[in-house]
């Protein structure tokens, strides 16, 4: 092996230390915001056993007013995340948990539809940054080649909010009942909205903005870690690079409509598991809890598996085309044995390792193209369109539910959306994602 080999190795390990040692400053904290923040989406699900009887919500308006959050999310979502690059990270991300956990305490004072959707269109408002702006950080931080592996990771953060949140929930709500002049959906809430106020303050104080702000890397490690990431951008083929460029790309639009169905599922996975797991003749809230977080357990392990298999092997299409197939058939199954609760749950853990495996090895296609300044606004403008579907999801299962008076046809629905975003995904050139 020649001097200039050897010295290249070296250099190649030292960035790999340095980004290993970048991994455990900044993933596990932000795994935890979002976790954090993913809980309060998980819990209006929970929140439907009771508060729908209570409120006298039909299945029609409660999906419509938990799909509001969605509108705000779009509106806002591009902006936010422009904002972010502007004022930096440190900041930003943590006036969103902040704002976040506040806004989410306020369902504690719903008491009509309109309040309901008033509140989680602000909701929606006020998180519409965080996640596409964790992405864009993230990219900043680790090359190309680690992206899959670091985004499953940070992405584990929503069924392991589904693991502890689900129980937790449940708990809440048997628990507390009527304690203090509130039920028990209200306590959750509530207590369920602290840590997004707590964890906020300590991003404030410890994320750093950049590699160029980080105090506990020294200049020659900042300097490295920036060329690794600049290599990793130049080695991409006509990146994009500008706001009207991305406008302008198919590609963009493309990855949008993928996004679109992915999330279809995740969220009619999400906002409907409790009723459905309710609907197979179960009824303590706390044993719905647990029987819900077994197909999230399922989803940690799938989707981490997958990331590092699609680093190892550089294949992102059929990481992402074989999950969302699994989750098809997952929501098939559960649709036909929507009352035995054992197939149902072994179904639904079948459909959340598919649909939640999809999210993370998504994000590692259009970032292979997108590149420079322009990738803030590619990824909140692909995150914004995409997570509408957080609207149409639990708008139309709920509709189809109270039309045909059956789970049946909101899970063949979020099948069909499944094998379409595989069909997309499959369309895209393998040179184009595949480094």
């Amino acid at each position: 092996m020649s001097s200039a080999q050897i010295n290249s190795r070296t250099v190649s390990d030292r960035a790999s230390a340095l980004c290993a040692k970048a991994f455990w400053r900044i993933v596990p904290l932000l795994m935890a915001c979002y976790t954090v923040s993913y809980l309060n989406r998980i819990n209006v699900g929970f929140a439907k056993l009771q508060m729908s009887v209570s409120l006298g919500f039909s299945e029609s308006v409660f999906g419509l007013g938990a799909g509001v959050f969605f509108i705000g999310y779009f509106l806002f979502g591009l902006p936010s995340n422009l904002m972010m690059q502007r004022f930096g990270a440190r900041r930003w991300i943590g006036c969103i948990m902040i704002l976040w956990g506040v806004t989410s305490s306020a369902f504690v004072f719903v008491r009509t539809p309109v309040q309901f959707g008033i509140v989680g269109f602000l909701l929606g408002t006020v998180e519409a940054g965080f996640y596409p702006g964790v992405i864009v950080y993230l990219a900043s931080w680790f090359p190309s080649r680690q992206r899959a592996r670091i985004l499953a990771l940070f992405m584990s953060a929503i069924p392991l909010a589904g693991i502890f949140g689900n129980p937790l929930s449940g708990w809440i709500i048997d628990t507390f009942g009527s304690s203090a002049h509130l039920l028990g959906w209200q306590w959750m809430f509530l207590i369920e909205a602290i840590p997004a106020v707590l964890l906020g303050a300590v991003v404030m104080f410890t994320l750093d903005d950049s590699i160029g702000s980080a105090k506990w890397l020294t200049n020659a490690d900042k300097q490295l870690l920036c060329s690794e990431i600049e290599a990793d951008t130049a080695r991409h083929d006509a990146p994009t690079t500008h706001l009207s460029a991305v406008i302008k790309d198919r590609r963009v639009w493309l990855m949008s409509f993928i996004y679109f169905a992915f999330i279809v599922g995740q969220y009619g996975l999400t906002f409907w598991m409790p009723t459905l797991i309710h609907g197979t003749g179960v009824r303590e809230n706390t044993r719905i809890g647990w029987l819900s977080a077994i197909p999230f357990l399922c989803a940690v392990v799938a989707m981490n598996l997958c990331g590092r298999s699609a680093d190892v092997n550089r294949e992102r299409r059929w990481h992402v085309i074989i999950p969302a197939l699994v989750g098809a058939v997952g929501f098939v199954v559960a649709a036909s044995f929507s009352h035995n609760t054992v197939v149902s749950v072994v179904a639904l853990s079948l459909a959340a390792a598919g649909v939640l495996t999809c999210a993370p090895l998504f994000w590692s296609l259009p970032t292979s193209f997108l590149a420079g300044t322009a990738a803030a606004a590619g990824v909140a403008i692909i995150n914004s369109i995409g997570n509408l579907a957080g609207f149409v999801s639990p708008s139309l299962i709920g509709y189809l539910r109270d039309l045909t008076h059956s789970s049946q046809s909101g899970m063949y629905f979020l099948a069909s959306i499944m094998v379409a975003g595989a069909i997309g995904v499959w369309v895209i050139p393998a040179k184009l994602v595949n480094r």
